[in-house]
């Protein structure tokens, strides 16, 4: 435990989902479970991080091949929601901008280049763009009860999400990525533009993958 404790970064700021680096180490039972602690990412504890995977058990073994079924792309990584939300952030823009959207509304929208219907829940506006979750197609479609604004296409600017599986990318970097949630699990493409443990944000989204 104490060789575990020295080689953690000590900060106790609960991200791992525990108060204190000292419980965190306490549940470690794979070196899998290491990937809790953000700060294990970065460069400062990557030493670290091989030592603590010995301890633990073998080397964190190397991820899967990430492959996108429609396309048979490979993607660098599937991009998981942040902790304890539903699904990623996404950020979109409705190209009818009629029809007046509060946050709480549910909304059933089409992205440009899908051609599958979403619903969603706004959890907060700026001017002209959305911020919402994913709340369906597939519990959502044929309901008559449900109640929701059709806005009808609409531009997906942005996605905020946490790493899952496959390689943690860097800011300014160009990648390939799977929401985890995506009915057709499409690879998307965007640019990083910020990176905080393994949580990420993506802008620039494109179905295109050049």
């Amino acid at each position: 435990m104490s060789d575990i404790l020295s080689l953690l970064p000590g900060y106790n700021c609960g991200s791992c989902g525990f108060r204190q680096c000292r419980d965190f180490a306490a549940q470690l039972k794979s070196p899998e479970d290491l990937r809790r602690c953000p700060f294990l990412e970065r460069d400062i504890f990557r030493d670290n991080l091989g030592k603590l995977s010995a301890l633990v058990g073998a080397d964190i073994s190397p991820e899967e091949k990430i492959t996108g079924i429609i396309d048979g792309l490979e993607a660098d990584f599937m991009l998981a929601p942040l902790r304890d939300e539903c699904s990623c952030r996404e950020f979109i823009h409705p190209f009818n901008g009629a029809i007046e959207i509060n946050t709480g509304d549910l909304l059933r929208y089409r992205p440009l280049g899908c051609p599958i219907t979403h619903f969603a829940k706004v959890i907060d506006i700026d001017p002209g763009i959305y911020t919402i979750h994913l709340v369906g197609p597939l519990h959502r479609l044929g309901r008559e009860d449900l109640k929701f604004k059709d806005i009808g296409l609409c531009m997906i600017l942005a996605f905020e999400g946490r790493v899952s599986r496959g390689k943690l990318p860097k800011v300014g970097q160009t990648v390939k990525f799977v929401p985890e949630y995506c009915m057709m699990q499409k690879v998307h493409s965007g640019m990083v533009v910020s990176v905080e443990g393994r949580d990420i944000r993506i802008e620039g989204i494109d179905l295109k993958v050049w």
